[in-house]
């Protein structure tokens, strides 16, 4: 049993760990104390890596009532409760994809659903950043690293519930999206929920400015970024959820001393 004394006895089980309940044919039974419960709830938040940054990301903690606040972010907002009420057994393996402006609070909502997956479900998640991720399987190439590319990719594939932030962020070469695809395709032939979050539209609209050369002007679709093929790949594992508005960061969560 863990060490307590540090935060004091737990009033309901004075450190023992246990509440001693009596059942209705007057026999007594020993159950897990909730201080015990809320332990265990922490260890398994800790698991899921979350970076410092974003451990106060809950549902409970996501602002819709500010008046910059769109409609695309409330029902964002309705579909992340939606889709934790309904795990496991409604999505099926099924994931979320979360995309939009940049700074309307995507990785917020991913970080807040794996907390709550975690906490209510019983899940078990980890949060990976994209770009970092990458990185550290390329530096695996390097002699002088110990781990090895399937080392570092096995608690990806393996995860419950894996939270990948900002898909698309680094830029698409051949090696980038064998890495996508490797990642996307064991996930999807192992039905495990992936949570995505990108910056970059998932469909190039229909029409668009054009350039002097007569060629389109738009912008980076995350097909451009992963390839068409992995996110039509996407469409299958996830459903869309595209989150449009203002950039939170450069209005209402200005940094400031104090």
């Amino acid at each position: 049993m863990e060490d307590i004394s540090q935060a004091g006895l737990c009033p309901l089980c004075e450190g023992s760990g246990l509440n001693i309940i009596e059942r209705l044919d007057g026999s007594r039974a020993a159950r897990d104390c909730s201080c015990q419960l809320e332990r265990r709830a922490a260890r398994a938040i800790a698991r899921t890596r979350i970076p410092k940054r974003y451990e106060h990301c809950t549902l409970d903690e996501y602002d819709t009532n500010f008046s910059m606040a769109t409609r695309s972010i409330k029902q964002a907002h309705l579909s992340a409760r939606k889709f934790v009420e309904s795990y496991p057994l409604e999505t099926h393996g099924t994931g979320l994809l979360l995309t939009g402006s940049i700074g309307t609070g995507k990785t917020h909502l991913a970080v807040g659903i794996l907390q709550a997956l975690v906490q209510e479900r019983g899940a078990t998640g980890l949060f990976v950043d994209y770009r970092e991720l990458l990185k550290q399987v390329q530096n695996s190439y390097n002699r002088q690293v110990q781990a090895t590319e399937l080392e570092i990719l096995a608690p990806v594939f393996e995860a419950e519930v894996l939270v990948l932030d900002e898909l698309g962020a680094s830029k698409p070469t051949d090696w980038v999206w064998d890495t996508v695809a490797h990642i996307l395709n064991t996930r999807y032939n192992d039905r495990r929920t992936t949570i995505i979050t990108t910056n970059y539209a998932n469909a190039a609209p229909l029409a668009g400015p054009q350039r002097e050369d007569g060629r389109s002007a738009r912008e980076e679709t995350l097909g451009d970024r992963i390839g068409e093929r992995m996110r039509s790949r996407l469409q299958e594992m996830c459903v869309v959820v595209e989150m449009n508005g203002v950039d939170f960061r450069q209005t209402v969560n200005l940094a400031r001393f104090g």
